[in-house]
C-alpha cells in the first residue's frame, strides 16, 4: 500500500506514513451493485430536476455536476444503510424481549391451559420462572395447571417453593399466606392432617398459625408453672382449639384411655406429677407435656364429735367441737364430705333409726383433714309413730281452726298447708317429734314456712316450737 501524500510503499495495516508521517484514512470499498444502485438513484433525482428548455446547452454540464454530487451522496447512502440495519436490530431485539417477558409466558400459557394443553402450559412457566423467579404468581399457575390435572404432588412442589424460608427471593407476606392455604386445601381434600400439623408446627408466621389451628393439636398449657406452693392450687388446663385433653396425676404416660379433663384440677397437700397431651377434633395428637408440684400446707386435725357411735334411746343433740380456721361439712348418706356438703352451724338432733354420719373439717386454703364416722342409732321404745304423730297435729289444727280441714285448706290462705316430720327433739326433759310446716299454691311446688310444730313422742300431745328468754327449746301447747 502506497501513501496518498508522498507515495511511500508502506507494509499493510500501517495507519501512519513512515516518510511523511501523514495519518492514513482507509475508506471501504463499494460493492459495484451498491454502487450501481447509488448512481442510478442519482442519475434520476438529476433527471427529475433538469428543465425542459435549454436541455442541450446545459447536458455536459450536468453530466459533469451528476459525477460530482455522486462522490458527496456516498456517505450519505452509508449512513442510510447503516440506520436500516439498526432499526431490523433493534425491532429484532425488541420482539426477541417481548416473547421472553413474564406476562407473554404467562398469556401464552393460558393460551394452551384453554385448549387443555396443559403439559405445554407449565412448560411456558418453567421457562418464564428460569427468567422470573421472583414472580409468584408463575408458581401459582403451575400448581393450579397440576391440580386440575389431579397431579396433587407436583401441585405442592410448586406451592412449597413459595413458602420455604430458605428460598431466594423471598416472596411477599400475602404471596406466602394465599400458598399455605392451597397446600392446607389440598391436605385436607386428602385427609392428611398430620402433614397439615406439621406444616403448621414449622409456621413463624403467627397470623398463619392463627387462621389454621383448628388443625394445630398444640401441647396443653397448665396454668400454673411446676414448683412448691403453700396454697391448695387449683390447675387448669387448655388447649388451642376444640379438642380433647386426656391427663394422669401419677407420673404415667397418658393415653386414651387416661382421665379426660373437664374442670380444674385441686392440687392440695403432696407431690403430684401431672402429665397430659392433646387430641383435636381431627385425631391429631400433641406431644405430652408433665409437670411436677409440691404442696406444703398443714391439714387440719379430724372433726371432734362428743357422742359415740352406738345405741340411744332417747333425743339427743350430735355436736361437734370446732377447730380456728376451719369450717365443719357432714353427710348422711355415707358419701364423703367436701365443701359442697352440708355444713355444720349447731348441734345436730339425732335421726330415728340408725344413721351413718361422716364429718370433715375443711381449711382456708381448701385443705381437708381426716374424715371422723359415726353410726347412730336412735330407738325409742313405747312411742308413737312419727306418721301418728303427724296425723295427731293436723287433727288438733282443725280442732283450733287453724285449718279448714285435714286436706290442708285454711281461711287465710288460697292454697294449702302440709305437714312432714322432721327430727327428734329433747325439750327440757321431754322427746318430741318435729314437725315442718309446707305451702302449696296450687303450682305443686313446696315451699317451707317459718313455723315448726311439736308432738310428744309418747302422749301424742300437739305443740309449737318456741324458745324462752335464755334461747331454750319451749313447747308452746296448741
Amino acid at each position: 500500500m502506497k501513501c496518498p501524500h508522498c507515495g511511500h510503499e508502506m507494509p499493510d495495516g500501517y495507519l501512519l506514513c513512515e516518510k511523511c508521517g501523514e495519518e492514513i484514512q482507509i475508506v471501504p470499498d463499494f460493492e459495484p451493485e451498491i454502487e450501481n444502485s447509488i448512481t442510478e438513484t442519482l442519475s434520476t433525482l438529476v433527471s427529475q430536476q433538469e428543465e425542459p428548455d435549454g436541455m442541450e446547452e446545459i447536458e455536459g454540464e450536468a453530466e459533469t455536476d451528476a459525477r460530482a454530487w455522486e462522490r458527496r451522496r456516498k456517505p450519505q447512502v452509508i449512513l442510510a444503510l447503516v440506520i436500516l440495519i439498526l432499526a431490523a436490530f433493534i425491532s429484532y431485539a425488541l420482539y426477541a424481549y417481548h416473547i421472553h417477558t413474564v406476562d407473554y409466558q404467562i398469556d401464552k400459557a393460558a393460551a394452551y391451559a384453554e385448549k387443555g394443553a396443559y403439559s405445554e402450559a407449565i412448560a411456558c412457566l418453567e421457562s418464564a420462572y428460569a427468567d422470573y423467579p421472583e414472580e409468584a404468581r408463575i408458581l401459582f399457575l403451575e400448581a393450579d395447571y397440576y391440580y386440575l390435572q389431579q397431579m396433587d404432588n407436583y401441585a405442592l412442589s410448586a406451592l412449597m417453593k413459595i413458602i420455604d424460608k430458605e428460598s431466594s427471593p423471598r416472596y411477599p407476606d400475602e404471596d406466602v399466606e394465599e400458598a399455605y392455604g392451597k397446600i392446607i386445601t389440598i391436605y385436607a381434600n386428602q385427609k392428611e392432617y398430620g402433614l397439615i400439623n406439621d406444616l403448621l408446627a414449622a409456621c413463624d408466621n403467627e397470623r398463619i398459625v392463627s387462621m389454621y389451628q383448628g388443625y394445630l393439636a398444640m401441647e396443653p398449657e397448665f396454668s400454673y408453672v411446676e414448683g412448691s406452693y403453700a396454697e391448695v392450687i387449683p390447675l387448669k388446663l387448655s388447649s388451642n382449639t376444640a379438642g380433647t385433653i386426656y391427663y394422669t396425676m401419677d407420673g404415667s404416660q397418658p393415653n386414651k384411655n387416661s382421665q379426660i379433663y373437664t374442670s380444674p384440677l385441686f392440687l392440695e397437700t403432696g407431690e403430684y406429677t401431672v402429665s397430659a397431651f392433646f387430641v383435636n377434633d381431627y385425631g391429631i395428637e400433641s406431644n405430652i407435656v408433665t409437670k411436677t408440684y409440691v404442696i406444703n400446707l398443714a391439714v387440719p386435725n379430724a372433726p371432734e364429735v362428743e357422742l359415740y357411735s352406738g345405741e340411744y334411746t332417747e333425743a339427743m343433740m350430735i355436736a361437734v367441737d370446732s377447730v380456728e380456721g376451719c369450717k365443719t361439712f357432714y353427710t348422711t348418706d355415707e358419701s364423703e364430705p367436701t365443701a359442697d356438703s352440708v355444713p355444720y352451724t349447731g348441734p345436730i338432733p339425732m335421726p330415728l333409726g340408725k344413721t351413718l354420719f361422716k364429718f370433715v373439717n375443711i381449711s382456708e386454703e381448701g385443705i381437708a383433714s381426716e374424715v371422723t364416722t359415726r353410726t347412730f342409732t336412735l330407738r325409742l321404745r313405747g312411742a308413737i309413730a312419727p306418721d301418728t304423730a303427724v296425723t295427731n297435729l293436723v287433727n288438733r289444727l282443725v280442732e283450733t281452726g287453724y285449718l279448714e280441714d285435714a286436706t290442708g285448706k285454711n281461711p287465710r290462705q288460697s292454697g294449702v298447708l302440709s305437714y312432714q316430720f322432721s327430727s327428734v327433739l329433747k325439750v327440757g326433759v321431754e322427746d318430741y317429734y318435729t314437725i315442718n310446716e309446707y305451702y302449696d299454691d296450687g303450682t305443686g311446688l313446696l315451699s317451707r314456712t317459718d313455723k315448726v310444730f311439736l308432738v310428744q313422742v309418747y302422749t301424742g300431745a300437739a305443740a309449737q316450737l318456741g324458745y324462752d328468754e335464755a334461747e331454750e327449746f319451749m313447747a308452746n301447747p296448741i
